[in-house]
């Protein structure tokens, strides 16, 4: 059961008169692959393949199969560290936790600002792209010509309800979603494997030439890291999971290994569809968009074609509830650490969802909707992208920095580990990532869809409350050295 202990030399407080009421949440509820369902649905595998691939051949060439490899690799050295601390500091809070037992408190209310900012962006970005593409594509196949916001806020109920329930229902139906739309993926590279493409098969594409020093190759590692955003929230679940010892690093490893192997290998299928030569001039015509569906059409029928357009669509809701369920997961943990309002860290009694964290989430969602609404602008351009961008951004400069916690945490003391699970491994996927930022920061106007000034604007929510964060810190533990020392105190038993 979670109980607290003193981290810092301290003893625990009683509890906040705030907290009085179901303040856990759900025991045992989760095991390997509904964490890996959660991680591979934020990850939205047909949007990636289906948005991201055509890109990459428009402005890199072939090699964005070997780049999402490669970032893989570097994601999964940052695990390998990862799980190991995953073991030792197990807590909603995640990266809050993790950069607070390795750079210190101050660093943990740093990263955890940013943390919870990207996670909300990417959670409220996607009802837009439900509304987008739900509005679009309905229109397109069926002729029903409803607004976008239907579509939105038919999704911010269905996600509303869901997080209002136990854990263990919106990961069932994660797995629905998840499965279908890897199962036409699939069919569709045994469709191409099977008919053969217009040249013969070749592995260019994975080349370095083509990945790392080819022009343009920045855009490739741009899309490469922010095709797997959500991998890390395995160690959310830590109190919900059955076994977390074992359970959180399988889920992580599984994910990662998963999802590089996938996209490398459908990223790659759509060059032996249309041949190397094919795919690059395909990529360079104003429907590049349109590749995965017209080689599904071409190699499977119109039917295939059909289906993504629709999975994409449910696709972006799995992202959507993903990252819901994170967000909140978040709010209740910083809650319970009273660095946000102690109600947040309320849980429902029957099902012991964190319901005031869900609400709180819903309602700056709807807020977002309802802003774009009100202001005239577009879902897709005006409101999804931009503010997509923005949690791209801030979810990977959080992933570096708690790969640097993970080296810090471990220099202490290896505790048994090698020195390359603990320490070169996660030295590396820290350098990894920290590339990883630079290249997107550098390249930002490839992912927020939008040119100058305004660039520097959405990449600020960053740096700014990472550095308010530890600020914040300081003064607590100048102000008030009690509620500071009580920080980090939550954790969940070896045994759970």
């Amino acid at each position: 059961m979670s109980r607290p202990f003193p981290a810092d030399s301290s003893t625990a407080a009683p509890p906040d008169p705030a907290l009085t009421g179901g303040t856990a949440l759900a025991r045992r509820r989760l095991g390997v692959w509904a964490i890996v369902f959660f991680v591979i649905s934020a990850a939205a595998p047909l949007t990636v393949v289906a948005s991201a691939a055509p890109t990459d051949f428009r402005l890199a060439g072939i090699g964005g199969p070997g780049a999402m490899l490669a970032s893989g690799v570097v994601l999964m050295l940052f695990a390998v560290g990862f799980t190991a601390m995953s073991r030792y500091v197990r807590n909603a809070g995640a990266f809050y936790i993790y950069g607070a037992k390795g750079l210190g408190k101050p660093v943990g209310i740093g990263i955890v600002f940013v943390t919870i900012f990207s996670y909300a962006a990417l959670c409220i970005c996607f009802y837009g792209f439900v509304g987008f593409f739900g509005e679009m594509t309905f229109d397109a196949l069926f002729g029903i010509k409803l607004p976008w916001t239907v579509y939105a806020l038919i999704a911010f109920l269905a996600v509303g309800i869901l997080g209002y329930r136990k854990i263990d229902v919106g990961a069932k139906v994660l797995a629905v979603l998840l499965t279908a739309e890897v199962a036409i993926l699939l069919v569709l590279a045994i469709g191409v494997l099977a008919q053969g493409g217009p040249e013969p098969i070749s592995f260019a594409a994975f080349a370095p030439q083509n990945v790392f020093f080819a022009a343009g190759s920045g855009a490739l590692f741009v899309f490469g890291f922010g095709a797997y955003l959500g991998f890390e929230s395995t160690a959310i679940y830590t109190e919900e999971a059955i076994r977390p010892a074992r359970t959180v690093p399988m889920a992580t490893y599984i994910a990662i290994a998963f999802l590089g192997v996938f996209y490398a290998f459908t990223f790659w299928i759509l060059t032996v569809a249309f041949g190397i030569d094919g795919v690059l001039k395909l990529a360079q015509q104003d429907t590049f968009q349109d590749m995965v569906f017209d080689a599904g059409e071409q190699y499977l029928g119109l039917w295939a074609s059909i289906t993504m357009r629709i999975l994409i669509v449910t696709s972006f809701f799995a992202c959507l509830l993903a990252f819901h369920n994170a967000c909140t997961r978040y709010l209740f943990s910083i809650g319970r650490e009273r660095l946000l309002p102690g109600w947040l860290a309320r849980t429902q009694i029957k099902t012991q969802a964190p319901h005031h964290a869900s609400l709180v989430m819903s309602i700056i969602s709807l807020a977002a909707i309802v802003i774009t609404l009100a202001t005239g602008a577009d879902p897709f351009l005006g409101f999804a992208l931009p503010v997509y961008s923005v949690g791209v951004a801030g979810l990977v400069f959080a992933q570096a920095v708690a790969a640097i916690a993970v080296v810090g945490f471990f220099l202490r003391d290896r505790r048994g580990h090698s020195v390359w699970r603990v320490l070169v491994a996660p030295a590396l996927g820290a350098l990894g990532l920290i590339v990883g930022w630079i290249l997107i920061a550098t390249n930002f106007s490839l992912v927020s869809g939008v040119e100058g000034p305004i660039n520097l604007a959405l990449l600020a929510p960053t740096p700014v409350l990472f550095l308010a964060g530890i600020v914040i810190g300081f003064v607590l533990r100048a102000r008030n050295p009690r509620h500071y020392a009580e920080l980090t105190t939550v954790v969940v038993d070896d045994e759970g």
